[in-house]
């Protein structure tokens, strides 16, 4: 199959049902991790707009550590107790976060990020990491993209096992 940039259409939802039928296609028949995140940030990079980085971060058994993705260098090691990508592998839930700045423990990796959505990606219990999108705009991500992002990280865990 070939992937493109190309417009979703519809609302919201519809534009995510469209995006996780990319997504299942481009990750159909392969359980590399590494393979799967980078392609799967690249896939929602280059879909979604306002976003100026869309990446994983996996989970070395004591922190967080950068994996894949789309936009600026990133921080390389996040702690569980730093930020809300630590936030959320702590918390074990999505963390929506309208203006990074007013967020305890933030961690600026992009002076430009201004709103992130962050899911944490759980097998049972054993933290596998974080998916991780910024945006330059504040407010960017709502009900919808959480749902939307959420089912692209279950499509990506789907495909490691």
């Amino acid at each position: 199959m070939t992937f493109t940039a190309s417009q979703l259409s519809g609302g919201k939802p519809e534009q995510y049902a469209q995006l996780q039928e990319q997504a299942r296609a481009l990750l159909a028949g392969e359980r590399d991790r590494i393979a799967n995140a980078a392609n799967l940030s690249a896939l929602v990079y280059h879909a979604l707009p306002s976003l100026n980085w869309v990446g994983f971060y996996f989970y070395d058994g004591t922190e967080l550590v950068v994996g894949p993705f789309q936009g600026l260098p990133a921080c390389v090691r996040i702690p569980l107790d730093k930020g809300v990508c630590g936030a959320a592998a702590r918390t074990r839930e999505t963390q929506r976060v309208p203006d990074v700045h007013a967020f305890p423990g933030h961690i600026a990796c992009d002076s430009a990020s201004r709103s992130e959505l962050v899911v944490p990606l759980y097998s049972g219990d054993e933290l596998i990491g974080v998916f991780d999108l910024d945006s330059p705009e504040p407010d960017r991500f709502d009900a919808d993209d959480q749902r939307g992002l959420e089912a692209i990280a279950q499509a990506f865990m789907e495909a490691l096992s």
